[in-house]
């Protein structure tokens, strides 16, 4: 088996990226030709040059440090579990932010989809829910549209599904991950349509989750949110998806139970 060169790596981000090797050499504020004997391995490129070219094509960190092993560095970027100690000050940051957002539903996930941390007001979405599905490692996007999942509850699945597959594919796109390929695959498997969002209509700026759920019609929009300018792998794949009531009536539901809660 061929193993790949920093060289390839970089021909491989290149090409995602839609760029020619000009394209890219004219960013990068070097020659076409030392950026083909690299691509060719005809050159070594130095550390700062593998990180300098990984900032021009938004390489995601983890790729960042594979291209570094294959040219014979050190990676340059930590990966610690969200559960160590050295994390915890980015576990009390999204424990912070999860819990703020109460009575609102918010939840962690890593890059993969799986839920790393959530606040009490996402068992609104998980009640009735096959238990299989929220055994650990929990998958958001499966729970959701699975049909002993969510989907039987959802009211607008085929636009959600198009919206939830569209995010996934920008996903992939960006990562080449090949676990989020396997699951955007699986997730279109399950029965629900495969209907894009489109256009939205004059009275819809986003996709709403609208959901049937004990006799409520409910609506809501979802907010992701990443850290800024991370350092650390698992900071980078990490993002906090929160979700906000779309129309008045959702927004007292979810104040009621809040108040059932307290009581």
């Amino acid at each position: 088996m061929h193993t790949q060169t920093a060289g390839d790596l970089l021909r491989h981000w290149r090409v995602a990226r839609r760029l020619s090797q000009l394209e890219l050499a004219g960013r990068a504020e070097t020659s076409t030709r030392h950026l083909s004997f690299i691509e060719t391995g005809r050159a070594t490129p130095s550390r700062q040059m593998i990180l300098h070219l990984s900032d021009e094509l938004e390489i995601p960190l983890r790729e960042r440090n594979r291209m570094l092993l294959a040219a014979g560095y050190a990676p340059v970027y930590s990966e610690s579990a969200l559960d160590t100690p050295a994390m915890e000050p980015v576990r009390n940051a999204v424990r912070q932010i999860l819990t703020g957002h109460e009575p609102h539903p918010a939840l962690a996930v890593d890059a993969g989809w799986n839920m790393l941390d959530a606040n009490a007001g996402i068992a609104l979405f998980l009640e009735g829910i096959d238990p299989r599905l929220l055994a650990p490692p929990v998958n958001v996007l499966r729970l959701s549209l699975h049909p002993d999942g969510l989907a039987g509850r959802i009211t607008n699945l085929a636009e959600w599904r198009g919206h939830l597959f569209e995010r996934l594919q920008h996903q992939i796109d960006a990562s080449g991950a090949p676990d989020l390929i396997a699951l955007l695959a699986e997730l279109r498997g399950y029965p629900g349509g495969e209907e894009a969002p489109g256009l939205p209509a004059p009275d819809q700026a986003v996709v709403p989750l609208r959901l049937h759920l004990d006799g409520y019609d409910l609506a809501f929009i979802s907010v992701t949110t990443v850290f800024g300018t991370p350092m650390n792998v698992t900071v980078a794949e990490l993002a906090i998806e929160a979700f906000f009531p779309a129309d008045a009536a959702t927004a007292t539901l979810l104040r009621e139970r809040l108040a059932i809660q307290a009581d």
